[in-house]
């Protein structure tokens, strides 16, 4: 493995394990590793105080019934950070970012239905907006609890498999993809929602004096969110300490009858962060981390060209990235 630019080799294997579990015991993770509990906590603590970490919970919308948009949106140069910041105020958005030299936004929204989207019904009349242009998140390879740490092999498999949770599957591609009845919250679930998105690792005790509940309690209901897939662990940090200094937007048009052996193929990609079946002209998106332009270029003529089947590949290297997975604060967001 190569050593990344700005975290030693404990650094990165502590990062490894939080991508397979975001809450694993700092014991477990001594124990598969080879140190001690103390030296796992104190060098997630150095990371997390210096803002190069962040364990976040949060919410698959999908599994309540709820509806993923990809949104591109092309405006004048001079209004660009304008529009990203009023995107940015709105809890209906994330991974907000402005590529194509300034003059172009993408986010992802949600709506609880197809049609519902205040978004895209509020964004054609804001004013300096060229155009809009919407693709439907279809179905998620790859990229919601997983990413590029995981791809770079800080740990073994065998320690990797020790360290990965039994009863959740190993990546997002395992999992199911037959339609299945949304699930209901209830005020308990809301709360730990809403707690393990401030700190992904907050202690079970801290969340059972918060919210009322016994111990048992909260754990029973973290390990129910977790398996219906409601609930998972996104693990913030900032990319060019891992020696990926260039994110890259793509938008890959694949024939149907390749679109699942592309997208799937692409999860096993070491550059690739997240790729997701969408609707539209273009049919799969994908997000790359590379070390810099030289190594993009690369990975587009010698690694997306010879997928059979991608007929098109639409590339925007971001410019800025305004806002994350979980909110404006987090490493991802100084990107």
């Amino acid at each position: 493995m190569m050593l990344p630019a700005g975290f030693d080799p404990l650094d990165v294997q502590i990062l490894h394990a939080l991508h397979l579990d975001g809450r694993v015991p700092f014991a477990r993770v001594a124990e598969v590793i080879g140190v001690s509990d103390q030296t796992v906590a104190r060098r997630y603590s150095r990371l997390r105080s210096s803002n190069a970490l962040r364990v976040w919970g949060l919410v698959d919308r999908t599994r309540l019934g709820h509806v993923e948009w990809l949104v591109r949106i092309r405006c004048t140069p001079d209004s660009a950070q304008t529009i990203a910041r009023s995107l940015v105020r709105r809890n209906d958005t994330s991974w907000i970012s402005r590529t194509s030299g300034g003059t172009e936004l993408v986010c992802v929204t949600t709506a609880a239905t197809p049609g519902e989207s205040l978004l895209l019904r509020e964004l054609p009349r804001t004013a300096r907006v060229l155009d809009v242009t919407a693709h439907c998140l279809l179905h998620v390879y790859s990229g919601r609890a997983a990413g590029v740490v995981t791809k770079l092999s800080a740990l073994t498999p065998e320690q990797a498999a020790r360290l990965r949770p039994a009863d959740l599957p190993a990546t997002d591609a395992a999992r199911p993809v037959d339609p299945v009845d949304p699930v209901d919250l209830d005020d308990l679930d809301r709360q730990l929602l809403g707690l393990l998105h401030d700190d992904g690792r907050a202690a079970t005790a801290e969340l059972a004096a918060r919210t009322g509940a016994s111990r048992s309690t909260v754990q029973r209901r973290i390990a129910g969110l977790r398996a219906t897939g409601v609930l998972y662990f996104h693990v913030d940090t900032r990319w060019p300490l891992l020696g990926l200094g260039v994110r890259t937007l793509l938008w890959l048009s694949v024939g149907p009858a390749r679109l699942e052996r592309v997208g799937l193929a692409l999860t096993e990609h070491p550059e690739v962060a997240f790729v997701a079946a969408t609707s539209g002209s273009t049919n799969l998106h994908a997000s790359l981390a590379t070390r810099d332009i030289p190594a993009l270029y690369t990975y587009l003529s010698t690694r997306v060209s010879t997928l059979r089947g991608v007929q098109t590949v639409d590339s925007a290297p971001v410019l800025q990235t305004f806002k994350g997975a979980a909110g404006l604060h987090g490493p991802a967001a100084d990107a």
